[in-house]
């Protein structure tokens, strides 16, 4: 089923897009690893990735990536938008720019994405798109304002793209990885899970059959109903 499949994952050089990268690999995907982290790809190359330096927030380095899956296999099977990072800091201490960061990165990030993406896979008959999303995006707490709007911004992006295509063979889908014990907390969390726990989830997403629905979330390989508990509160009321 992923023999030989276009597998792209961006933010691939530590966290969860290492670990979906590694997972996809062991079973005979063909993995593009993006990162803006040059030295944390090198792994990845030598386990048989191809790898490619780009910064997401840069929209011709996101057209260059998806050429260059397209030149060197052929075709573009599955896109993991998943680059991303949190700062974690009260709203007034957020420094200049970092705010505008987080928005570059993970809603311009996907929305290059699958600018790129959507043409490629439409002219071969399908292909699934997963941006990874966080139910901080849902419940926004305290320091945390950069993030979880960024967040909620592409959940928006994602679900109206994929409403507009309403296509049964290009799904646009968004995966929670829960609590994960990555470089986005800034300090280790060994409380968290791992990053490997999430592949079951991202390999389900990844390997969706035609039909199965678009611009819907997944955690836990369960679909999640994200802000839709909270807007039937409000309708209660």
């Amino acid at each position: 089923m992923l023999l030989n499949k276009t597998i792209v994952i961006t933010g691939a050089a530590s966290g969860l897009g290492n670990a979906w990268a590694k997972g996809f690999l062991a079973e005979g995907a063909a993995v593009v690893a993006a990162d803006i982290d040059a030295d944390g790809l090198k792994e990845l190359q030598a386990q048989g990735a191809r790898t490619y330096v780009a910064d997401v927030s840069a929209e011709q380095q996101v057209k260059d990536l998806i050429q260059f899956a397209v030149s060197e296999t052929g075709r573009l099977d599955v896109l993991f938008n998943n680059a991303g990072f949190g700062n974690n800091k009260p709203f007034l201490d957020i420094p200049e720019g970092d705010f505008e960061r987080h928005l570059a990165v993970h809603v311009n990030g996907a929305l290059y994405g699958m600018r790129y993406a959507i043409p490629v896979m439409l002219q071969q008959g399908g292909g699934r798109i997963i941006n990874t999303l966080s139910r901080a995006a849902e419940i926004s707490g305290p320091r945390n304002a950069a993030y979880a709007a960024a967040k909620a911004a592409l959940w928006s992006l994602s679900h109206s793209v994929a409403a507009e295509l309403g296509s049964e063979t290009l799904l646009i889908n968004m995966l929670i990885p829960g609590p994960t014990n990555t470089a986005i907390w800034g300090r280790d969390m060994p409380q968290m899970q791992t990053a490997e726990v999430t592949y079951p989830t991202a390999r389900m997403m990844a390997t969706m059959a035609d039909g199965g629905g678009s611009g819907k979330v997944y955690w836990d390989e369960q679909e999640y109903p994200l802000f839709r508990s909270l807007y039937r509160e409000e309708v209660a009321d």
